[in-house]
């Protein structure tokens, strides 16, 4: 038992590990001013990520659990700096609604006994939160950093080797997060080939 809840720690140390790992060199990007984030997607994911990390608390998650809740504190602090740094700000009626379901969906956390149910609408508040980076990875794909995705689904797959009990409300989050990094990094690379920039005309 003792080496399981070893292997556990080493699980989620190495899952903190990658999330820093993939932030440095995110926040670096953005700093220079090579990366520029949407900074709607980042508020959505900062406030989510937080509040599950507390429902995967409470269904025994473990230290499976902290290296969400480091990412929920960067990723508020990556907002914040994108913010600062003259980020994607640009806000189309899609960008307003999916903020709004955000908004909307936290409060529930507190009228749902169950932790499961806050985890099952904060992951669908999460993948909503791709939203607006898919219409701006769409349109301008090297504006995104495909690596520090890349670097997030694999985090979320030692997150679910570090989970203490396995459940829906303990590996939902993370499994579909993974999955969803994943996704947009292939969406990244997709437009990358094709893409071309708009030529001025003369």
């Amino acid at each position: 038992m003792t080496d399981l809840l070893l292997s556990k720690e080493a699980f989620s140390a190495t899952a903190m590990a990658l999330t820093f790992l993939a932030f440095y060199p995110y926040v670096r990007a953005i700093i220079r001013g090579k990366t520029r984030p949407h900074v709607f997607s980042w508020l959505i994911w900062a406030a989510v990520t937080f509040v599950v990390a507390t429902a995967q608390l409470a269904g025994g998650a473990g230290v499976g659990a902290w290296p969400i809740a480091v990412s929920g504190l960067i990723t508020g602090g990556v907002a914040l700096l994108a913010l600062s740094k003259s980020a994607d700000t640009s806000v189309t009626g899609s960008d307003w609604t999916f903020l709004s379901l955000a908004l909307s969906a936290l409060p529930l956390w507190w009228v749902t006994a169950d932790p499961l149910y806050a985890v099952l609408i904060l992951t669908g508040v999460d993948l909503l939160g791709f939203g607006p980076s898919v219409r701006k990875a769409w349109n301008l794909p090297h504006e995104e950093n495909a690596t520090f995705f890349a670097l997030g689904a694999l985090r979320n797959g030692f997150v679910m080797l570090a989970l203490e009990q396995y459940s829906w409300t303990t590996g939902l989050f993370p499994a579909a997060v993974g999955i969803g990094c994943a996704a947009f990094v292939l969406l990244i690379l997709m437009r990358r080939r094709v893409w071309r920039p708009v030529q001025a005309s003369g």
